[in-house]
């Protein structure tokens, strides 16, 4: 039997069984949905809960079973396995502060947490793909659910315009990362990364025209998936518009797992090149950086606020991708992590103080919350602080390794630039404190019900995380290295 046709053994299955888990735990809760009641459908969030557990299990496992599944178009390494634990626990945390969030906006349905298992699976495929179609496959899989989860609350305008928004500039965005894969296809007869890369590195393998072009039309469909500039235009008003658990799930999980096939494939298929696509790089994150803090300056909307900060901080990992190194790759990879847990932390905590219909999301709302709830606005300001960059914080490493690797790339002016825009970035997270801390208390912090104890537990893991990556960040910087030489 020719090897492209041979049986998948176990070990390839096993390989696959988080995607498998999750998959099948999704279909499960469906079926589950028309026999559940009213009143027990939060019951389907813990079986949520536990399927993001179980699929946690072998993604964590797969550390000691890589290796390449189904005729080499997944991969699984260190850097798989990295990514996947990452936006598995994005999706297990989300899952956890759902029921509360969804029950008090009476929209509790188990369509919830099926799309949100569906797009954590999508996800995973995308980290571990090492082929451009299957890349494809789950980045659409993830997406598309995305789009509907972002207009979930179908009688909100907003979640409706969020939506539509989504979708149809998500859509244009496909079109780009096709249209990019099509001319390599032709340029190299191949979507496989690494077969890409022999074809460009070969003398006269692949036309040096097509090449440019497709990892051009490649970048700007990524670009639209992590929100850098000037392909940012949709993510204001999604984050605004969608659900807050959503948009707490959109910043971390779909954007990790965007930034991670943005790694795979130009530290793969296209580093022989990357003098050619290092300036747009490079470009593209001094933008976003400008773009996204100097708009958060006049934001008193604090979702819109984080979202401009969303942006910027996709500049700060562009600054990583573009110093094209092993050390670059970890430094974005730890960052990646620690701007998961302390944007999950910071959304989810305006998710419990928004209240029903989303009624207090302005900056003069969180007046004197600090009186009222003094362990709800610690927990805010270490996100806060995190997100700023202040040590002992995970947020504080991470802006460190992403700046060293770009000094060690020679990317000066970028590294300045860089660390310019932090301390712009600094203000408009430091209003958000001064308000908290130093105004008096409003009508909006009173009669604040009690944190959730789902919430609670994703705020205080969030909050753990971040202090772990920030006190002992050498255990995953020193995985991450290992991880990223694993990549080229």
């Amino acid at each position: 039997m020719p090897a492209d046709f041979a049986v998948p053994v176990a070990s390839e299955y096993f390989r696959v069984l988080p995607e498998i888990i999750l998959a099948g735990v999704g279909v499960l809760i469906m079926l589950l949905e028309p026999l559940t009641g009213r009143r027990r459908k939060h019951r389907l969030g813990y079986i949520a809960v536990a399927g993001f557990a179980a699929a946690l299990v072998p993604a964590v496992l797969g550390e000691w079973t890589p290796g390449p599944a189904f005729s080499g178009m997944v991969a699984i390494d260190g850097f798989a396995v990295f990514f996947r634990v990452l936006v598995i626990l994005a999706g297990l945390l989300v899952a956890l502060a759902s029921s509360s969030y969804l029950r008090r906006e009476e929209a509790e349905s188990g369509e919830y947490y099926a799309l949100l298992m569906w797009s954590v699976t999508g996800q995973c495929v995308m980290v571990a793909a090492n082929e451009l179609i299957v890349i494809f496959i789950g980045l659409e899989i993830s997406s598309i659910a995305s789009y509907v989860l972002a207009g979930f609350l179908r009688r909100e305008k907003l979640a409706n315009e969020a939506a539509a928004k989504y979708f149809l500039l998500g859509s244009f965005a496909t079109a780009f990362l096709l249209y990019g894969i099509a001319l390599i296809y032709g340029g190299a007869g191949s979507t496989n990364l690494l077969a890409i890369r022999h074809a460009i590195s070969t003398p006269g393998g692949a036309p040096g025209l097509l090449v440019a072009a497709s990892a051009a039309l490649i970048f700007v469909g990524l670009a639209f998936k992590i929100s850098a500039a000037p392909f940012q235009m949709w993510a204001p008003d999604v984050y605004q518009g969608a659900p807050t658990p959503v948009t707490a799930f959109l910043s971390a999980g779909p954007k990790a797992a965007a930034f991670a096939v943005l790694l795979r494939i130009y530290m793969t298929a296209f580093l022989p090149v990357s003098a050619w696509w290092e300036p747009i790089v490079w470009v593209s994150a001094l933008l976003s950086m400008v773009v996204g803090n100097f708009a958060a300056l006049l934001q008193t909307n604090v979702k819109r606020l984080l979202a401009y900060s969303s942006i910027a901080h996709a500049g700060y990992v562009l600054v990583a991708v573009a110093a094209h190194s092993p050390v670059g790759t970890a430094a974005a990879m730890f960052y990646l992590a620690a701007y998961a847990f302390m944007n999950l932390g910071a959304f989810l905590l305006v998710a419990w103080f928004s209240r029903r219909g989303e009624r207090y999301v302005n900056l003069d709302d969180f007046a004197g919350l600090a009186w009222r709830q003094p362990v709800a606005a610690s927990l805010f300001t270490l996100f806060l602080l995190s997100l700023i960059g202040v040590p002992l914080t995970g947020g504080f490493f991470a802006k460190f390794y992403v700046f060293k690797a770009a000094l060690d790339a020679n990317l000066i002016w970028l590294t300045v630039l860089g660390l310019l825009n932090t301390a712009v970035a600094a203000y408009y997270y430091l209003r958000i404190l001064v308000v908290m801390w130093m105004q008096e208390p409003t009508e909006a912090t009173a009669d604040l019900p009690p944190v959730p104890l789902g919430t609670k537990l994703a705020l205080w893991v969030s909050a753990l995380a971040i202090l772990l990556l920030g006190i002992f960040p050498t255990a995953v910087l020193t995985y991450a290295i290992h991880a990223a030489t694993l990549t080229r």
